[in-house]
């Protein structure tokens, strides 16, 4: 039996009938066409669905659409329509500083780093370890995403 969603995405709302069992990670891919919010492991471990709802990174794939039901969601996609440029600041430092390779992770790390930013924008390389410490990079190595984030940190500061 569908159940009926409120959902505002990017700040569209959408008005949208789902399976109960429905993620909000395929709610957004399936769906909304948002193909940005990559599908890894299906069960939280790697933080490749990783999108901001209500202000708060979760793993999409662990969250029903049902859930989301009233509550605003940013994805990948949405960051240009908030800074208003083609690239978020994020996204221009992640290619500046060589922390991007495959690409897979990239939308997860941007996404945990935006919302660790938006609560806190000076934090410690120990803050920022934490806060992408739950999505998985297998090409860059770490040290490269970390130096893109805090560069950000140092131009906020300019």
């Amino acid at each position: 039996m569908t159940k009926q969603v409120k959902i505002t995405v990017n700040g569209k709302e959408y008005e949208l009938m789902v399976e109960p069992n429905m993620t909000l990670l395929d709610l957004l891919r399936d769906n909304l066409g948002l193909t940005g919010t990559k599908k890894g492991c299906d069960e939280g471990d790697c933080g490749a669905c990783t999108v901001i709802l209500d202000g708060k990174p979760v793993s999409s794939c662990l969250v029903l659409a049902v859930q989301a039901d009233g509550k605003e969601v940013l994805t990948i996609e949405g960051l240009e329509l908030e800074s208003g440029d083609s690239l978020h600041p994020l996204q221009k430092a992640f290619v500046h500083n060589g922390a991007i390779q495959c690409g897979f992770c990239t939308p997860g790390m941007i996404l945990s780093a935006k919302a660790l930013l938006d609560r806190n924008p000076h934090p410690s390389r120990e803050e920022i370890q934490r806060a992408i410490s739950g999505n998985l990079c297998r090409c860059t190595g770490y040290q490269k995403i970390v130096e893109a984030i805090e560069s950000v940190c140092r131009e906020a500061h300019s």
